[in-house]
């Protein structure tokens, strides 16, 4: 026989824990002490680890109890059941990883405006999928489609992404500065870096890209973050700026 006390430390359940199995009729011990301290078997021991592995692959304790005690349980049936609850839960924490992106990358755009960045990621949130779908197949071609999948993404936490993301975050903050401002015009520049390595040759997708962006109606639509008016405007100066200057440089 042994001990309750020992079998917490060869198994890592805790006597508490013992305890409450023993009264929801989970796992009772084989005998008591005088005393009234709880005794188990081998037998017992190898229950409570067949419990500890079913607790750890998702099922209640109710239901172990179930399956434990009824020798023509449908295993198979239960484990297929427990597998498709677990997926649908992944499925759930993935969309729940995706808004808190969205809301982390958000307020690092807005900067100390958080509450505006998570009110936005709510007001996108609640849009008509299919409808942004339907929007997205009329106004861009088969092969425009797939350049969308390349886009910055406010869930995303690609290097890539969170680099745009930053990059509009300080854009934005050096407005004050105007759009000459050697900052400004330094953001710009990695922006068409970047532009360059990703979209270069795709001017016709990129010119309604942005066309879009530019109408809050039609971004909401294709289910952009809405970028304040005042910030794209302001982008859209410093990038006439910097093409100006690109080709006219200052002659030596």
């Amino acid at each position: 026989m042994i001990h309750i006390n020992k079998v917490g430390e060869l198994t890592g359940v805790t006597v508490r824990t013992l305890r409450y199995y023993d009264k929801i009729g989970l796992l009772k011990p084989a005998s008591k002490t005088e005393g009234g301290h709880r005794l188990y078997t081998n037998e017992e021991i190898k229950k409570l680890q067949q419990v500890q592995f079913l607790k750890k692959v998702g099922f209640p304790l109710q239901e172990i109890k179930h399956m434990l005690d009824f020798n023509e349980w449908d295993w198979s049936d239960s484990l297929k059941s427990q597998l498709s609850y677990v997926i649908n839960e992944q499925k759930n924490l993935k969309k729940i990883e995706l808004s808190l992106r969205e809301m982390i990358n958000g307020i690092a755009l807005e900067g100390e405006e958080s509450w505006i960045a998570i009110q936005k990621i709510m007001q996108l949130s609640s849009k008509d999928k299919d409808i942004q779908q339907y929007y997205r197949k009329s106004v861009f071609k088969e092969k425009e489609i797939k350049l969308l999948e390349k886009v910055p993404k406010m869930a995303s936490d690609c290097s890539d992404s969170l680099e745009w993301i930053a990059l509009i975050g300080q854009l934005k903050r050096y407005m004050k500065d105007g759009p000459k401002a050697t900052k400004v015009q330094n953001i710009i520049r990695r922006m068409e870096e970047k532009r360059l390595e990703e979209f270069e040759g795709e001017d016709e997708f990129l010119n309604k890209l942005w066309e879009i962006r530019m109408t809050p109606e039609q971004s909401e639509k294709l289910s952009l973050y809405p970028i304040d008016q005042d910030v794209l405007q302001f982008m859209n100066e410093a990038y006439a700026i910097f093409m100006t200057k690109k080709n006219n440089p200052d002659p030596e």
